[in-house]
């Protein structure tokens, strides 16, 4: 065992030109057994000393769950921080506490960097001397480098590496290996979360349920400022675009509120949507707008499209079905000091269109010149549905058409599972237009919402021809206009 040792040295110095303390170890060990054609098992055993002996000693250096917490908390429910105790054999050097500092600064490569883990402890046999912790995945063989005890020699430091036992409690883990701990051993372990404010959401699969309220504690614990974790309990409801939640740990405070691309809302997450993943795309579209442009949002859920646009000095037309949402939406144009910049409807996503937008582009659209340059955005952020909303631009406006630059920009948001999503959305949008956009719009991928699901949005400007319905001429014969206001009567009822 020493020969394999002292042979693993001579590779890491011969072969990598390197220090031990930029070289890893598991590195050098398998060129080694390329060499030898073996990997032998355990190479090392540590022994324990005689000082700071304690209970439950890990003694395998090469063991890589070093650091987890003890195996006892396999299958907890109810979270007791004190079975978490463990001690592990950690190598330290012993200094004199006046060249601490010169010490820790010529071996930072190998001295322990783990959050929450004291690198310099005192020694409780020589008040004048200190234990600086090592790495010992760094110094696994609790002997260093002939580069390391170069410079240790030029400190007057003995290169002698001692056997530290190191208490490690439920304060020095991360939430992940705390559950890794916990969670029965091959199932997935959910440490991720979106941050709501004070709050941290969960989506739990099934397995994960008896250990929730643990789960939502650890979070708590590990995350400062998180006051209330939940965990939604079903999908998203179509109408209002919220879900039913299970408030885990904490306080039961669902109001809370949050920043986004520097601008404040306030909201209740039990009673509304906010997604903070979608903060990177509420901004790229708002940066497509320029001062006196015009937004309609169809779903505007608590206005992160709409009042960073009227911020913008946008005219905005906001929308949203959902009475929590409107309240709040109305709530936070007046936090923002915009709620003169916004006209806010609390109506279903097909009346806002066919009233208060087709009224307002019907005034708008035929003023338009050449040198005029606003722009009009309708945008459609509800991903399950609104393709299905897009049937109702077809014949939305009556009259002549205006100049090509002047029609809408719609922004559709839409989930796909296919195997070609952008073609996908596209075809579906298509279809519910009754028209080709095939050269006239363009995807852009949101995010990845599940395995095989994306959230996409498709920009395009409303064609000319399915936008707009050339009336009937006035000089028709009476039959021809019997003709039209029968069409006219089908056609609305096909819509409708």
């Amino acid at each position: 065992l020493w020969r394999l040792g002292y042979c693993a040295r001579l590779l890491k110095t011969n072969h990598f030109k390197t220090t031990a303390s930029n070289t890893s170890f598991p590195a050098v060990w398998m060129l080694l057994a390329q060499h030898s054609g073996r990997i032998p098992g355990l190479f090392v055993v540590v022994k324990k000393n005689t000082f700071f002996t304690m209970p439950e000693t890990v003694e395998d250096k090469t063991n890589p769950e070093l650091y987890l917490p003890h195996p006892r908390v396999r299958g907890m429910t109810l979270l007791n921080r004190e079975a978490f105790k463990r001690t592990v054999v950690v190598p330290a050097l012993k200094v004199k506490k006046e060249i601490v500092n010169s010490v820790l600064k010529s071996l930072k490569q190998s001295v322990l960097q783990r959050p929450g883990l004291k690198r310099v402890v005192e020694d409780p046999e020589d008040e004048d001397s200190r234990f600086v912790i090592l790495d010992p995945q760094k110094i696994p063989e609790f002997s260093l480098g002939e580069s390391e005890q170069q410079v240790l020699k030029q400190l007057n430091v003995h290169a002698e590496v001692s056997k530290y036992h190191l208490e490690l409690t439920y304060e020095n883990f991360k939430s992940e290996e705390i559950l890794r701990a916990v969670l029965p051993e091959g199932q997935e372990v959910t440490s991720g979360f979106s941050r709501v404010g004070h709050i941290a959401h969960l989506n739990l699969r099934d397995h994960q349920l008896p250990y929730r309220h643990l789960i939502g504690q650890v979070i708590m614990d590990k995350n400062p400022g998180i006051t209330c974790v939940v965990n939604k309990t079903n999908i998203i409801d179509s109408t209002y675009r919220n879900f039913e939640m299970e408030v885990l740990a904490g306080e039961n405070n669902l109001v809370t509120k949050v920043k986004e691309n520097n601008i404040a809302y306030e909201l209740d997450f039990s009673k509304v949507y906010w997604n903070p993943r979608l903060s990177t795309e509420h901004g790229r579209i708002v940066e497509l707008l320029k001062p006196g442009d015009v937004l309609f949002d169809v779903f505007a859920g608590i206005g992160p499209f709409a009042i960073p646009a009227a911020r913008r000095k946008c005219r905005v037309f906001a929308n949203d079905l959902n009475p929590e949402s409107y309240a709040w939406l109305l709530h936070n144009c007046k936090l923002n000091k915009v709620d003169t910049k916004v006209k806010a409807f609390n109506m279903d996503g097909r009346d806002f269109l066919r009233g208060p937008v087709r009224e307002e582009l019907s005034k708008e659209l035929p003023l338009l010149n050449e040198e005029q340059k606003t722009a009009f955005h309708i945008v459609m952020n509800l991903p399950a549905l609104a393709v299905e909303f897009l049937d109702v631009f077809r014949h939305l406006l009556v009259g002549e058409p205006c100049s090509p630059a002047g029609l809408p920009t719609v922004h559709c948001y839409g989930f796909s599972k296919h195997s070609n999503p952008a073609r996908d959305i596209q075809e579906r949008a298509e279809a519910s237009l009754g028209a080709s956009l095939a050269g006239r719009c363009s995807t852009f991928l949101v995010r990845n919402v599940a395995p095989n699901k994306e959230m996409l949005c498709l920009s395009f400007q409303i064609p000319a021809d399915v936008l707009y319905k050339r009336p009937c001429p006035d000089e028709a014969k009476p039959a021809s206009k019997r003709l039209c206001t029968s069409q006219d009567s089908s056609e609305e009822k096909l819509l409708s």
